[in-house]
């Protein structure tokens, strides 16, 4: 998909999209050739504005057949703006059209930037592994033209741009399946980042042992795949900020639950069980090719949780980087332990200020939240402020949830410092409650459980089902709003 900016429509005969604001039918088509038809088309198919919605009118040019559609930008937020973008590209991707020209006469530059970005997001397909897809299967749609935006747009689509290279490839991550992504293959894809100016820092087994990461190598010990610590730096401040704003992402390649097996119904979806730790790597990689002005660390904990004779059992205990020992009660409950020991080891190799943990954690976040939000546990009512509306303006919304004493109580252990579980009621709670255990006094810390939000089963304004991207965009922003210079 190529999508362009130019200041006037081109003469040649590509089909071309009106947007539409509410109730504004009369003002969008005033002086088209073809308006008593699409006011009729329109008026036939109760179209009014609303954002997402489209209208599709056939008619002839030169000789020539071709569409012209209608598109509602409502209210004519940037979010709405989004809507159309996505909506068109759902509508004519596999349609026959080549080409599209949308006509986005007097909109803002961040407007018109947003809805590009939603129709190459909405454009993205992952047909690597499909050899017999029939020719009406088949993406037609190859040209996007954007006439007519107000000015300001190049530095708007720059940023935009970054934000949807990063997406996609965290969509290529989660999309994978485990046997092409596992903690070693990972750690190979993101070599290109290396090519906008990150610098990648690995550590292995060894390395991790050396350091005392019980914790994390517990989960990977019944895999053949070795674990990786991933670390990405990126310091667009020139060495003016000495503290980097810290990522760390759970990434558990795949997850068969270890000796607490899964049940075999849905297993397949587990590959994705590292939605955390490349939902870092994408926004890593829009940070750095947007030239972000900050100084961020993206921390990738990278394990294969099987269920081999040398797997971890249920009552085992191990002992964490911080020196504190686990019961582990359930294997499947492995994220978190995971999480623990990287955000220990984050904490001693950079003394951060902020961390910020992202994780697919728990089943029972799902129950609680649907696929509509993120859910939120944070020790610091400011962060947790900051990352609300970072993810309401982007796209990529959270909600809070309570965290307290009460919760902290039941993951106690009889035996060991705390259990890796506590009772079914509160899951996602008393996840984030052993967590909490590992932030070091000071450290403002938020943690993300986003099981509900990485992959999809039926479409969205930017994502078709499957992997969503989700957590890049949020990143990103709260970056831009928060920790980055203005110089």
């Amino acid at each position: 998909m190529r999508v362009s900016f130019v200041s006037a429509r081109p003469t040649s005969a590509s089909d071309i999209a009106l947007l539409v604001r509410k109730d504004g039918i009369a003002a969008a088509v005033a002086g088209h050739d073809a308006a008593p038809g699409l006011q009729a088309a329109a008026t036939l198919s109760r179209f009014d504005g609303d954002a997402g919605a489209v209208v599709e009118y056939s008619s002839v040019e030169d000789g020539s057949p071709k569409r012209v559609l209608l598109a509602g930008v409502g209210a004519g937020t940037p979010e709405d703006f989004e809507k159309a973008g996505g909506a068109l590209c759902a509508r004519l991707l596999i349609s026959g059209a080549t080409s599209l020209v949308i006509d986005a006469a007097g909109a803002p530059a961040a407007s018109a930037a947003r809805l590009a970005a939603a129709v190459e997001l909405r454009a993205w397909r992952y047909d690597k592994y499909r050899t017999k897809l029939t020719d009406k299967q088949k993406p037609t749609l190859a040209e996007v033209i954007v006439v007519n935006a107000e000015p300001g747009l190049d530095a708007a689509w720059a940023n935009a741009s970054a934000v949807v290279d990063g997406m996609a490839f965290t969509r290529e991550l989660v999309t994978e399946p485990a046997n092409i992504i596992f903690p070693e293959s990972f750690v190979e894809r993101c070599q290109k980042l290396a090519e906008v100016g990150i610098e990648i820092q690995v550590l292995d087994e060894a390395d991790m042992a050396a350091a005392g990461m019980g914790s994390l190598l517990g989960v990977s010990q019944g895999s053949r795949r070795e674990a990786r610590l991933l670390v990405l730096k990126w310091d667009g401040t020139g060495g003016a900020e000495k503290t980097p704003v810290v990522f760390v992402g759970k990434g558990v390649t795949f997850d068969t639950g270890g000796i607490s097996i899964k049940g075999a119904a849905g297993m397949e979806d587990m590959k994705w069980d590292m939605g955390g730790a490349g939902a870092v790597a994408g926004a890593m990689l829009a940070l750095a090719t947007r030239k972000a002005k900050a100084h961020v660390v993206g921390i990738c904990g990278l394990v294969e949780n099987m269920p081999d004779g040398n797997a971890q059992r249920p009552g085992d205990i191990v002992t964490s980087m911080s020196g504190q020992t686990i019961e582990v009660i359930n294997t499947d409950a492995e994220g978190r332990l995971v999480l623990c020991d990287a955000m220990t080891w984050a904490q001693q190799q950079f003394s951060p200020k902020v961390m910020i943990d992202i994780a697919t954690l728990t089943g029972a976040m799902i129950v609680a939240l649907g696929h509509e939000y993120g859910g939120m546990f944070s020790n610091d009512d400011g962060l947790a402020a900051q990352l609300a509306a970072a993810g309401a303006s982007a796209g990529d919304p959270l909600w809070r949830l309570p965290m307290g004493d009460a919760y902290n109580k039941l993951i106690d252990s009889p035996i060991a410092d705390m259990k890796n579980v506590g009772p079914r009621d509160g899951g996602s709670i008393t996840a984030a409650q052993f967590l909490k255990r590992f932030v070091d006094e000071g450290v403002k810390w938020a943690h993300l459980d986003v099981a509900g939000m990485v992959w999809a089963s039926k479409p969205g304004t930017v994502w078709d089902t499957g992997a969503t991207g989700y957590g890049v965009r949020l990143l990103d922003r709260f970056i831009a709003d928060n920790h980055e210079s203005a110089n």
